[in-house]
């Protein structure tokens, strides 16, 4: 009953939160609480929210990766070398991201459990790696494919949404009804919380975080198709700094960095929060620099919020 009344209690939190900074920046911007403007916000995070939903997964057993953003990067530049380059059509290249991702995302993951190293380290590294694949891939260049995927970014007529926001609100379900009700989510959960009590309980606990970075690799790789439609375009430059974006939407949404608690629908809030942030803060007229030490703020804060409830 008490993890229950907790959790309604930081639901409500970040429901507080993100309500108020919905209306401080309709108080300090004209037009920001509008449909247009809403529209905007909710079609800008799609990539954002694919992500975290994987990140929070692969959070709760512990573990966290750094490579998203490059591996955006890398996906997206396999999309726009397929399509513009080789004249694939969108399904087939969308396969090919999911591929590289997952790819990518096991092989971050095999380094990590198989050789009992922190992640953090493995996927500091195979950050590099994949920046530099993008580049190769592209030879630097950015690849232009217009209309051909543009319409999964574009929203339905007569809708504000795309169907890439309806994309990523069905991947959000999905994650949560994992984590809640099967099998492999309470295995997450409890790898998180105690790996030697999993282990002895007969969970094979390197199981369950093998496939969080595997699944985290294939949402980034949906991510970066869904990021390419909105640009109309891949540029192997994508996705820089997109990594401190989606942790710190994750931690916002309450899920520890030690692992052993998470919740897919507060990341949700977590990303509509860090997404109304940089949307106030550039209707606000905020330089590049201001929104960087604002979103580093923001994981702090809720770092030192994710210690206090450990407290507790």
């Amino acid at each position: 009953m008490r993890i229950r009344v907790g959790r309604a209690s930081d639901l409500l939190v970040l429901l507080v939160v993100w309500g108020g900074l919905l209306l401080l920046f309709g108080q300090l911007s004209t037009g920001f609480l509008s449909a247009a403007s809403f529209g905007s916000v909710a079609n800008r995070i799609p990539a954002l929210l694919l992500t975290a939903t994987g990140m929070t997964l692969l959070m709760v057993t512990g573990g966290i990766d750094l490579s998203v953003g490059s591996l955006l990067g890398l996906c997206g530049a396999v999309v726009g070398v397929a399509m513009a380059d080789w004249g694939w059509g969108l399904p087939a290249a969308m396969a090919l991201s999911l591929g590289v991702g997952v790819a990518l995302g096991g092989v971050s993951g095999l380094i990590s459990v198989k050789l009992r190293l922190p992640s953090f380290i493995v996927t500091l590294g195979m950050l590099e790696v994949a920046r530099g694949l993008a580049f190769l891939a592209t030879e630097s260049q950015t690849k232009y494919i217009g209309p051909a995927i543009e319409g999964i970014g574009t929203p339905i007529a007569g809708w504000i949404v795309s169907p890439a926001f309806l994309l990523a609100l069905a991947a959000v379900a999905l994650g949560q009804a994992a984590l809640s009700y099967t099998v492999f989510g309470r295995h997450l959960i409890a790898v998180g919380a105690n790996s030697e009590a999993a282990a002895i309980s007969g969970i094979a606990v390197d199981r369950p975080r093998l496939w969080a970075h595997a699944v985290l690799g294939a949402l980034t790789g949906l991510a970066a198709v869904v990021n390419c439609s909105r640009l109309g375009s891949a540029d192997p430059n994508a996705g820089v700094g997109f990594e401190l974006s989606v942790i710190a939407a994750v931690v916002v949404g309450g899920t520890s960095l030690l692992g052993g608690r998470g919740s897919v629908a507060r990341s949700l809030l977590g990303v509509l929060i860090i997404a109304t942030l940089e949307a106030g803060l550039v209707q606000m007229g905020a330089s590049e620099p201001v929104k960087r030490v604002v979103t580093g703020l923001v994981i702090v804060t809720a770092v030192l919020a994710d210690n206090w409830r450990r407290g507790r």
